[in-house]
């Protein structure tokens, strides 16, 4: 999929990762294209599941004072299955399958240490198939992005 992005796909994406909020005419005048050709590139990027818009907040100023990364380890023949599970909670903000120690890697954001509690016990620990789980919670985020700088493509 990523060799189906061409330079001018690489470059829209770049423009909309520092400001999601510019005007496709912004964009396109930058770009030396029609606002036309962004809005339909733009569609056909989100359409595929490459470009996303979305609202970013920052847990800790909106209550969370309490985040984690969870290593859970859990029966293999139900990977994808507890996963889903695990997915649906509202605390949890990603989860990614993974190959090694653990099956999954979980983070979550809480409002306090007891509210993290709550989770682990009430909600991962109920999940049939969970078997353990390492929680490492966050002293301090030293560097967080959300956005992705598409290489250029070159030409040999």
């Amino acid at each position: 999929m990523a060799d189906e992005l061409d330079p001018t796909d690489r470059d829209i994406i770049k423009a909309f990762k520092g400001d999601g909020r510019l005007p496709f005419s912004t964009v396109a005048a930058a770009l030396g294209v029609s606002p036309g050709m962004i809005r339909q590139r733009v569609q056909r990027l989100n359409e595929r599941g490459i470009l996303q818009f979305a609202a970013v907040t920052n847990p800790l100023k909106i209550g969370y004072s309490t985040m984690a990364l969870i290593g859970v380890k859990a029966d293999g023949q139900r990977i994808e299955e507890i996963a889903r599970q695990i997915a649906a909670f509202d605390e949890v903000i990603y989860l990614t399958i993974t190959a090694g120690a653990y099956n999954f890697l979980v983070e979550v954001t809480c409002m306090d240490n007891a509210h993290l509690l709550r989770f682990l016990t009430d909600k991962l620990y109920s999940v049939e198939g969970v078997r353990e789980a390492e929680t490492f919670i966050y002293l301090d985020i030293v560097k967080e992005i959300y956005a992705w700088d598409p290489p250029r493509a070159t030409t040999d």
